[in-house]
């Protein structure tokens, strides 16, 4: 049982609650909203059950509602990254993944990489990069481009909820 460091989540109104969570799922206030009207108690201190309730937010969310969330992130090493635009959560993931250490070849494997995603599949390329390099990134890149779109739908949703874990662990 893992609980907060000094957010007691069953403490907060619905205005504190959403704002101190609204990012966890990246610019989806909606996913801490619900989680919120689903009821606080202190069973929602637990990291772990916290994590869960908005999961199972997440996952029981209209396939549309779903799409544009995983669209709500960047792509990894992207323009948005490289012009310092992406949350402070985005930029801390992709810093420690070592993504802002691509040689120039890199970042040009990853725009390439990310442009065959988008064309393969429709949307943006998810991970959940933390304990990750960007050498095992690309290589997940490339193994990821010769599964089905759906199977990498459910993949980008799962990896927004390891995701959604670590930020609420940071916390």
């Amino acid at each position: 049982m893992s609980r907060f460091q000094t957010i007691k989540p069953s403490s907060l109104d619905r205005d504190a609650f959403v704002a101190t969570f609204a990012d966890i799922y990246e610019h989806s206030p909606w996913v801490a909203e619900q989680a919120y009207d689903q009821g606080v108690d202190e069973s929602l201190d637990d990291i772990e059950t916290l994590h869960r309730r908005m999961s199972e937010i997440l996952l029981n969310a209209p396939r549309e509602t779903q799409l544009a969330l995983i669209n709500a992130h960047p792509d990894l090493a992207g323009k948005a990254a490289v012009r310092g635009e992406l949350t402070a959560s985005s930029t801390s993931e992709q810093a420690g993944a070592g993504i802002h250490e691509c040689t120039a070849e890199e970042f040009a494997r990853f725009t390439e990489l990310n442009a065959a995603y988008k064309e393969r599949f429709g949307f943006i390329f998810i991970m959940a990069v933390k304990g990750s390099n960007r050498h095992q990134i690309l290589a997940a890149f490339k193994e990821r481009l010769n599964n089905t779109p759906e199977q990498e739908f459910a993949r980008a949703v799962s990896e927004i909820n390891k995701i959604a874990l670590f930020r609420l662990q940071a916390m």
